[in-house]
């Protein structure tokens, strides 16, 4: 079956036009063809906003950001990897500002199309990224995850998407947010995709001995909206059906933070905000940038942290970190739902907005703060948007999460109704 698919993909590949931006993706469309040989050929792929392209402005979402920078002089490494496997670049595509967002609303350049569900939100801050695939106007797309910039648009919009393991993928060229948090990842429709990109930008393998160990965590659990946590059952039976049972996270509880996952948030905010100010604080004071709500209360926030409260936050994350690491240990695969529930609409309010992006970060804060790779599923439907299921593994697990992906997506096919 991959020997079929990858025949239909090189046949296919540049005989088509560009289709029309119907999911207002793209900042900028043009076509930058890979070799002619290599795992990739034959895929087409977009490149979220964050990401160098020579030639090219990286405008980061923020007008003034495009208007002090000067286009790049190479290729982000993670693009430059793509080219040179065979992948097609089509364009760069919309990002919340700075990507320092989750909802993918930008106040100035709108919001992509959630194609999945048009009146919700597509997810941030790889909110083109991810609207191009579900468009299919690419294959896949290369996003940034920090806190969730990458699972929770695939969770939004029905696709898979992938946050790898820690310094696994070059970060050279690619904006930075809180760089010991900040990985590259992509989107796909498919999980076939998802394993090819993967693989073919050299994730594969480095798969333990044995059946993975599936676990669950009552507090994560605890946070999925009831119908999202109905229509996620059905996958995790089958995961069960696939690797044996799931168990507790840990003999002394089935509760994955010990204390709560509020403080582990918590944790997350204060270290991620004071890299956020380190890493831009300097040219925001320069250059007084326009931010919308939301985006501009948190870079106001980031700059109030303290030295004390980081490296009082920073301790915290060592100890997160240990626990996650030891409940993992080499071959657990912790099992839980991206994101509480589906996407937000779009005319929800700015309360409720933040309301779930609080929520939501308590999911997928645990990945980022241990610096460990997590896939996210296209598990279902709840009130007839979709909702992801989450596998997070060991750090070099990338491989294994998105071959066990790839064995869900025949099961995936039968259309799920609404619940």
């Amino acid at each position: 079956m991959d020997r079929l698919n990858g025949l239909l993909l090189k046949l296919r590949n540049g005989t088509e036009p560009a289709p029309a931006d119907r999911a207002r993706a793209f900042v900028e469309r043009f076509e930058l063809p890979g070799a002619s040989q290599g795992p990739l050929a034959g895929l087409s792929f977009a490149a979220k906003d964050v990401f160098d392209v020579a030639g090219h402005r990286t405008g980061c979402g923020n007008p003034t950001w495009a208007a002090t920078h000067p286009p790049a002089a190479a290729h982000a490494a993670a693009v430059e990897a793509c080219l040179e496997a065979g992948a097609s670049l089509r364009g760069k595509t919309h990002t919340d500002e700075l990507a320092y967002s989750l909802m993918g609303v930008n106040a100035h350049h709108g919001t992509p199309l959630n194609g999945a569900a048009p009146g919700r939100v597509p997810g941030g801050s790889s909110s083109g990224s991810a609207a191009a695939t579900a468009a299919g106007l690419v294959d896949f797309a290369l996003g940034s995850d920090t806190g969730g910039s990458v699972r929770l648009p695939a969770s939004f919009c029905g696709l898979y998407g992938l946050r790898t393991t820690h310094g696994r993928v070059a970060r050279e060229g690619m904006a930075p947010l809180a760089p010991s948090f900040d990985v590259v990842g992509w989107l796909a429709r498919t999980a076939w995709i998802l394993e090819t990109v993967t693989k073919g930008l050299g994730l594969g393998g480095r798969r333990s001995p044995g059946r993975p160990r599936l676990l669950v965590a009552s507090d994560a659990w605890a946070l999925a909206e009831r119908p999202t946590a109905r229509a996620l059952k059905p996958v995790v039976d089958r995961l069960e059906d696939l690797l044996g049972p799931a168990t507790a996270v840990s003999l002394a509880g089935d509760s994955l933070a010990g204390e709560s996952l509020a403080e582990w948030r918590e944790t997350f905010r204060i270290c991620q905000a004071a890299e956020v100010w380190q890493a831009h604080g300097a040219w925001i004071e320069a250059n007084a940038p326009d931010f919308g709500p939301g985006v501009a209360e948190r870079f106001a926030a980031a700059s109030r942290v303290t030295a004390a409260e980081r490296a009082e936050a920073g301790a915290r994350r060592a100890a997160i970190r240990r626990r996650l690491t030891g409940l993992l240990g080499a071959d657990g695969l912790l099992v839980l739902p991206t994101a509480p529930g589906p996407a937000p609409l779009l005319t929800a309010g700015a309360a409720e907005l933040d309301s779930f992006r609080a929520r939501a970060l308590e999911l997928l804060c645990p990945a980022g703060l241990a610096g460990l790779p997590q896939v996210s599923i296209p598990a279902g439907l709840a009130g007839g948007a979709p909702v992801g299921l989450s596998l997070l593994g060991p750090a070099g697990a990338d491989g294994t999460l998105t071959e066990i992906a790839a064995s869900l997506e025949l099961f995936l096919m039968v259309p799920y109704a609404p619940v």
